[in-house]
């Protein structure tokens, strides 16, 4: 009878994990459905991994348009700058068999680089505090990426460019940086980069699928890349594998990588306490801290702590992401730099921590009564005015700004609502003597406002525009070297994309000026002697930018 009774209870312990894995993969797939939906266009392969073995791993889309391939969780995919956490740990491997010094200055391995009389070491070009120019951001990068050079001809190209400024004085993200290490490894080892990483890492590692980018040589189950344009995707922009370099070059797969995190997780290739100094920001001479480390970023999400880096390129969007406590690791690889895999990502590792993001779905109907009971104004720490407010039956956010873009907010309970396609909630509250509160919650960060009695300013209004004057905004908008715009028209709506970013909807004040309502932004499109449009003006956070058109 006993034996009957325990089978029995096993069975059903079964049965119930069965149920709640079963109930977590089909949220998975839902997460994954808001992101890629569309069967016959570029799709990407995920992993999340829990306790260092995968939970889910999903395949959508195509690996490749002309021939329509599915794509499959075995697609070998460019790296792009998660390149760089591979490269960190090179040095770092180097630095524990007592090769090099972070310290050293990079004279000591490239004698005849110009440092202007400053002393750039290693750990500056690590956390991208060196003040070397990027070489990305130098010229016309598509076509540059387009001429072979060898390592050496590579670093001529930015070495004697200006300093942006003093090592260790400020922190910019810099491609040249991870370039010098790569020759650092090769001056130190007598290996070039791409035997070293395959030798000391993916070999011992068993990472199989992975490899210094190729051209040229046959690469089973490689995505092919591509760009979105006007008129549909397109075949990527042509990039020399020599050009990104320890920068960006390396190529993998989701199952690649797990190995890859399992092995920084279990201290395989460098100690714990030299994983530390990787994953735990950095920083600046006067002791301001940073969030980058060394090839890796530190992170915080709703209390939780670990690591990530992302990269984008020509035709391929990458993102990872390690929570620490809670073991859990996700990695995303898209074959289209028009995608958001970082969304995707951050989606999923917070449903694997158990700390899901509300959508839609979890939205319920409040009275007309309870929603006003928030009406007013808030003044936050940082200084910001935000006002909520409600017009025809739905409650609305509007912070002070040179846009002032209102935003709807949905109830998740009487006190907790969220932003549509955002991921940051307000939660309101009250006390006995009536004085009202409001958290603004974001992924890392919580930010208190207290009640004003500050007047609303007049929210943004927008017009409706032809389909024939929203045409001639179309095309592609260089924000920044390798940081593109797209903008399209449907009907008469206009959207814009950033790299590696979802699409959304601007909506014009004027002509010639559009704002968003996902987001504080302007833009203000520009024309030429000619009455071409030339480029758009972008404000955002007090800041203007000029995106020059180049197709």
């Amino acid at each position: 009878m006993k034996t009957k009774i325990s089978l029995i209870v096993v069975v059903f312990i079964f049965l119930f994990t069965t149920a709640q894995n079963q109930n977590l993969t089909q949220q998975f797939d839902d997460i994954v459905a808001q992101y890629y939906n569309d069967n016959n266009a570029p799709g990407a392969t995920v992993l999340v991994a829990k306790n260092g073995k995968a939970i889910y791993r999903k395949a959508v889309g195509k690996s490749n348009l002309e021939l329509d391939v599915d794509m499959i969780p075995e697609n070998v995919f460019m790296l792009a700058s998660i390149t760089k956490q591979f490269t960190a740990v090179s040095i770092l491997m180097l630095e524990e068999q007592g090769k090099l010094s972070l310290d050293d200055p990079i004279t000591k391995f490239i004698p005849d680089y110009p440092t202007h009389g400053k002393t750039i070491t290693v750990h500056h070009l690590l956390n991208h505090t060196s003040g070397i120019k990027s070489y990305t951001s130098i010229g016309d990068l598509r076509q540059v990426a387009r001429q072979d050079k060898t390592l050496n001809e590579l670093i001529d190209y930015f070495k004697n460019e200006p300093m942006d400024f003093d090592p260790g004085e400020d922190y910019s993200y810099n491609n040249s940086g991870y370039v010098l290490l790569g020759k650092i490894i090769e001056v130190v080892s007598g290996e070039n980069y791409a035997d070293f990483i395959h030798n000391h890492i993916f070999q011992p590692l068993g990472m199989n699928a992975s490899q210094y980018g190729s051209n040229t040589k046959l690469i089973k189950n490689r995505a092919m890349p591509y760009e979105e344009a006007d008129n549909g995707y397109v075949n990527a922009s042509y990039l020399s594998m020599s050009i990104p370099h320890a920068a960006g070059a390396l190529t993998s797969t989701i199952d690649d990588m797990l190995k890859w995190q399992n092995a920084l997780t279990s201290n395989t290739l460098i100690k714990n306490s030299t994983l530390q100094k990787a994953i735990n920001g950095s920083n600046l001479n006067n002791g301001e801290h940073i969030a980058y480390g060394y090839g890796l970023s530190e992170l915080t999400f709703k209390g939780s702590k670990g690591y990530t880096h992302s990269g984008g390129i020509f035709g391929t969007s990458t993102d990872g992401i390690y929570f620490i406590e809670e073991d859990v690791y996700v990695i995303g690889l898209s074959n289209c730099n028009c995608n958001n895999i970082n969304g995707l990502t951050a989606k999923l590792a917070a449903l694997a921590i158990d700390k899901p993001y509300p959508t839609m779905k979890d939205v319920i109907e409040l009275s007309e009564e309870q929603l006003k009971q928030w009406v007013g104004a808030y003044e936050f720490e940082d200084g910001a005015i935000r006002h909520v407010y409600l017009e025809n039956g739905q409650l609305k956010s509007m912070r002070e700004s040179e846009t002032n873009t209102p935003f709807d907010i949905f109830p998740l309970s009487e006190k907790r609502f969220m932003f549509e396609n955002e991921f940051i909630e307000y939660i309101f509250s009250k006390s006995e003597d009536g004085n009202r509160t409001v958290v603004f919650s974001t992924e890392s960060q919580d930010f208190k406002g207290k009640e004003t009695n500050k007047t609303m300013p007049k929210p943004r209004s927008e017009m409706k525009l032809s389909n024939e004057i929203l045409k001639q905004y179309i095309g592609t908008y260089q924000l920044a070297p390798n940081f593109n715009v797209e903008v399209t028209v449907e009907g008469n709506q206009i959207f814009a994309q950033a790299t590696g970013q979802g699409k959304f909807e601007i909506f014009a004040e004027n002509e010639t000026t559009f704002f968003a309502k996902v987001t504080a932004l302007k833009i203000v499109f520009n024309e030429n002697t000619s009455g071409k449009v030339e480029s758009f003006t972008l404000y955002q956070g007090g800041q203007e930018t000029i995106a020059k058109k180049i197709e």
